[in-house]
């Protein structure tokens, strides 16, 4: 008996240590060497597989991790956290009660209290009714993050795509919409949080920002001192960034990622990290003239130095 107790033991341990990725503690980057100037794969093998994955996010305090992997056409937001010093193994986050049918969850961003979980979602009923995309909500209770729910008018609305949901510090959030009014195809606005789960009507963050273009991937900080978003301010490939003067948004200014963007490849997700000191980015490769993420083989997420984002002169 005791030597059949002693063998279900070793088998316990071997599972738990298995679902854990042990690393420095005094590292919370999943114990990857940190990186210099030059973006690299972040995390290859455990984030970056050989399936489309999509922006690495970290909640406030550097003990859970989020990002997007394509699983059978749907997009699963997955997460790791850390535990007594070691992450666990990433684990898909149930966010629609249909399990079965293809979904859209991409594009978290999460409060500064870990909590409340916001990012771009298309469930199931919405998809089979050919619906855009919308902002939805996930809570975290006793640990476990719940079915998320849709973000309702003014935020979501019914005839037009909201998407990048973006959560500051006091609570408000920054999105993208086609919706009427703008300056291009689709522009960047900020909603004050009422609190509640509340929101105010999304005010359109101004034309310096918002050009002709079709705006999208925007990152910003909590504080609301910078904005980066795709740079459709000049012809290089890659992210602009603003810095707020004046409690006005200034014309964003393209910045060098540290390497030279090649021309299939599609960069977006621009994301900073919780110390600001390591920029993470998201870029896709499509082996066909498809648009959008049809003919998408392949995603992959970097992250490089935020040196090369801040050392961008100030306008």
């Amino acid at each position: 008996m005791n030597n059949r107790y002693h063998f279900l033991s070793i088998i316990g341990l071997a599972f738990v240590l298995q679902s854990c990725i042990f690393t420095d503690s005094h590292n919370p980057y999943l114990g990857q060497e940190l990186v210099g100037t030059t973006p690299k794969l972040f995390s290859p093998s455990l984030i970056n597989t050989d399936r489309v994955e999509i922006n690495t996010v970290f909640n406030s305090s550097f003990t859970e991790l989020f990002f997007t992997r394509i699983i059978e056409g749907s997009f699963v937001i997955h997460h790791s956290e850390l535990i007594k010093g070691n992450w666990t193994t990433p684990q898909p986050i149930q966010m629609y009660a249909d399990q079965k049918s293809v979904s859209v969850a991409i594009d978290p961003s999460i409060t500064l209290d870990g909590h409340t979980m916001y990012f771009l979602g298309i469930s199931p009923k919405d998809r089979s009714n050919t619906s855009k995309p919308d902002i939805y909500r996930s809570q975290k209770v006793n640990g476990k993050w719940q079915i998320a729910s849709k973000v309702g008018y003014p935020i979501s609305t019914s005839d037009y795509a909201e998407s990048y949901p973006v959560v500051v510090a006091d609570g408000s959030i920054y999105f993208t919409s086609d919706r009427p009014g703008g300056f291009g195809k689709r522009d960047i606005y900020r909603a004050q949080y009422l609190g509640e789960g509340k929101f105010d009507i999304p005010v359109n963050i101004g034309p310096e920002v918002n050009s002709e273009e079709s705006e999208r991937s925007t990152y910003v900080t909590p504080d609301e001192t910078s904005l980066i978003t795709a740079n459709t301010y000049s012809d290089e490939k890659g992210f602009a960034i603003s810095f707020k003067k004046n409690n006005k948004w200034q014309k964003p200014v393209y910045f060098d990622l540290g390497e030279s963007p090649t021309e299939d490849w599609i960069y977006y997700c621009p994301y900073m990290s919780p110390d600001s000191k390591y920029f993470f980015f998201s870029k896709r490769y499509s082996a066909s003239s498809d648009r959008g993420w049809k003919g998408v083989t392949k995603g992959e997420v970097y992250w490089v130095n935020a040196d090369v984002v801040f050392n961008t002169k100030r306008k």
